[in-house]
């Protein structure tokens, strides 16, 4: 039996996703912090989609968390021919107005619990004929941000990492993509700790988490290298690449700023 595992299953993007691999028969293994809407999402999913779904409750910022979560996986001899690293979250504000340990906690969540994934599941993913990897970034990877430069800074790096690994196993049966979406209609600005005015911007262009998943889903299974759900994100992504940089970092910085 083979399963696609989620992290940060428990609402937003990680949620749809795990709602729309389900619905394509996939069993699933679900990681997050809350125990509560884990056990919910379990019970929604194996009764609408009759298919398995298994769970862990466990906080990714810790940082003996990845490998709980590979003795987890090891101790139930798990086969897992998807992962969909998934979990992550910004710190919004100067960097020096916030404490080293909780950059070092977002930091854990967004890059290292990544890398250790995957670098654990590979062995298991290259066993079947056909595997996939989607890491989830952001469009805020393509430029720096102030107020959320070390965000920025972190899903930078998970799409560098994503597209380096994706030669590094081309000719494998291992998939890699990274989804890189706008803004969406999850807790991210509430969880950042964002401005009302801030929400205020980000309601006017935000996607779904469901219509984010639909299209990483879609791009994941066409074996693209990079997903940008909607076209005003990839519009924005274009100009970003093309304008010089003291234009999209102002720009970046007006938006944003506190």
């Amino acid at each position: 039996m083979n399963y696609a595992l989620v992290t940060g299953a428990s609402k937003g993007i990680g949620r749809s996703i795990a709602e729309q691999l389900a619905a394509k028969g996939k069993n699933l293994l679900l990681i997050a912090r809350s125990e509560e809407a884990l056990k919910e999402l379990q019970l929604f999913i194996t009764q609408k989609y009759n298919v398995r779904a298994d769970y862990l409750a466990l906080d990714l910022a810790l940082a003996d968390a990845a490998p709980q979560a590979l003795a987890w996986l090891t101790q139930h001899n798990y086969a897992v021919d998807v992962l969909v690293n998934n979990a992550g979250y910004g710190l919004w504000g100067k960097f020096d107005t916030r404490t080293i340990e909780s950059h070092n906690e977002m930091l854990q969540v967004n890059l290292l619990t990544l890398v250790y994934l995957t670098h654990a599941l590979l062995p298991e993913l290259k066993k079947h004929k056909q595997s996939y990897i989607l890491n989830v970034a952001s469009t805020a990877a393509y430029q720096a941000v102030p107020t959320l430069s070390l965000y920025a800074a972190s899903k930078s790096f998970v799409l560098l990492f994503t597209r380096g690994l994706r030669l590094e196993l081309k000719d494998s049966g291992v998939s890699v993509s990274c989804l890189c979406p706008g803004p969406t209609s999850t807790d991210f600005v509430a969880r950042a700790g964002m401005s009302a005015a801030i929400k205020k911007k980000s309601d006017t262009f935000s996607m779904t988490a469901d219509d984010v998943a639909e299209i990483g889903l879609r791009g994941l299974y066409k074996g693209k290298a990079e997903i940008i759900p909607g076209l005003l994100n990839k519009i924005i992504v274009v100009f970003t690449a093309c304008a010089p940089k003291c234009i999209t970092e102002k720009i970046a910085n007006d938006l944003y700023k506190k």
